[in-house]
């Protein structure tokens, strides 16, 4: 049971969190070009991931029980649920960010060009990719 938890755990974060980072990561492009139906693909797109994503916490929690030895006790395991948890809430807030900036280019008015947005998403999806690297390093170095 505990393989296919850590296989399901790993699959989880190789196929939701490395494409999640990438979509935001291509959002401020989308944003200075003023594309819209891309940007809505990529809000869409950071949604969908974002819910998949999940599936790491949910399956790296499952593992940890049923390891049981304490194991969900341990320093780096306490910081990387509480990382995952800060990213969750920067994924929100990006998610924000991006149907904001959608209304606002497809507003039409060439005042509004979602440049507030802009910045917030591309500093936050860095943020994020940093996190993400943390909690990396949390789950192999220490173990």
């Amino acid at each position: 049971m505990s393989k296919l938890l850590l296989w399901l755990h790993i699959a989880f974060a190789i196929f939701t969190v490395g494409p999640l980072t990438a979509v935001t990561m291509a959002a401020p492009r989308a944003i200075r070009n003023k594309n819209v139906p891309v940007l809505r693909f990529v809000q869409r797109t950071t949604r969908i991931y974002a819910v998949g994503a999940l599936g790491v916490l949910v399956f790296g929690v499952a593992l940890g029980v049923v390891l049981g030895g304490g194991l969900l006790g341990k320093w780096y395991m306490t910081a990387s649920m509480t990382l995952f948890i800060v990213a969750a809430v920067l994924i929100v807030i990006i998610d924000r960010d991006l149907r904001s900036a959608v209304r606002t280019l497809d507003n039409e008015s060439a005042d509004d060009d979602a440049k507030a947005q802009l910045g917030r998403i591309a500093a936050i999806s860095g943020l994020l990719s940093v996190i993400w690297l943390v909690i990396l390093f949390l789950m192999v170095v220490p173990s």
